[in-house]
């Protein structure tokens, strides 16, 4: 987190960068979007070998969205198959995370007469 008289930056870029070096992804080219609008999941395919390297995967990517509001939907959407993820979930899990973010910049305005700080984020994901 960076601070300036126009607001707060925040930024987990590192622990993105650590997340992709896990995941052996660091060459990956990054994906545009987090989800193949067409791409439909459900409980069909052969079970992963090992659940718990999934279910870490995603508890990681939920943290992340405190900065990347963009991939929310799409981590929760895999968040639903926890108890047991295919390989095509797998798989959407590394789009998710192919991307490296720049940061989230929130502006912040001093209150005087309520003597706190408000501060307020714009995005562009609906």
């Amino acid at each position: 987190m960076a601070t300036s008289p126009n607001g707060l930056f925040l930024s987990q870029r590192k622990y993105v960068i650590d997340l992709l070096q896990e995941v052996k992804m660091m060459d990956c080219k990054p994906a545009h979007i987090p989800l193949d609008s067409k791409l439909k999941l459900d409980l069909e395919g052969e079970l992963l070998s090992d659940i718990s390297y999934y279910q870490r995967l995603v508890g990681k990517l939920l943290y992340l969205t405190i900065t990347r509001p963009d991939i929310t939907y799409v981590v929760s959407l895999v968040s639903q198959f926890m108890h047991a993820p295919t390989e095509a979930h797998l798989n959407v899990v590394k789009r998710i995370n192919s991307k490296i973010p720049q940061g989230l910049h929130c502006l912040g305005n001093y209150h005087e007469q309520h003597g706190h700080t408000q501060i307020m984020a714009y995005t562009n994901v609906d």
